[in-house]
């Protein structure tokens, strides 16, 4: 065996570093303290369970199409409205932003803040419409404004 790993040491080289990156994936959600999932893991997750969904881009992102009954709190303002999430501090928590950056951070806070089971969406709204899942539209409220008069 040493002989073996002495001749084809770059081959063995790579074989440490694969398996050093999948320790590294499989340990990273007990390390962030949340788990990634997939959307097609999300949407069993809300007909089974019915989560708390959790969409972390701006306003004006989830004006333009979010998934049903999503919470609207930009990641930056998450700390200062947690008490608005406070009633699912114990439920299932799906964070998603549009690619999955902000929504890492919001699921950190969570997770900081006690909450006990946060998943964040991989890939995020993007994610979710490549896979042709269902979005809500609403209109900005300047527009509502303008359309009742």
């Amino acid at each position: 065996m040493g002989t073996f790993i002495m001749e084809n040491w770059p081959l063995f080289l790579a074989l440490v570093f694969i398996i050093i990156l999948l320790l590294m994936n499989s340990a990273r959600g007990r390390l962030l303290g949340f788990e990634e999932i997939k959307t097609t893991e999300a949407v069993q997750m809300m007909n089974r369970d019915e989560p708390a969904v959790l969409d972390t881009r701006t306003p004006e992102e989830y004006a333009e199409g979010h998934i049903l009954n999503a919470l609207n709190i930009p990641h930056d303002e998450i700390e200062a409205r947690l008490a608005e999430l406070e009633p699912y501090k114990s439920d299932r928590v799906i964070v998603y932003c549009r690619t999955g950056q902000r929504s890492a951070k919001a699921a950190s806070v969570l997770v900081k803040n006690g909450f006990t089971s946060v998943y964040k969406m991989n890939g995020g709204m993007l994610a979710w419409q490549g896979a042709n899942l269902p979005t809500v539209s609403t209109a900005p409220e300047n527009e509502e404004a303008q359309n009742s008069e």
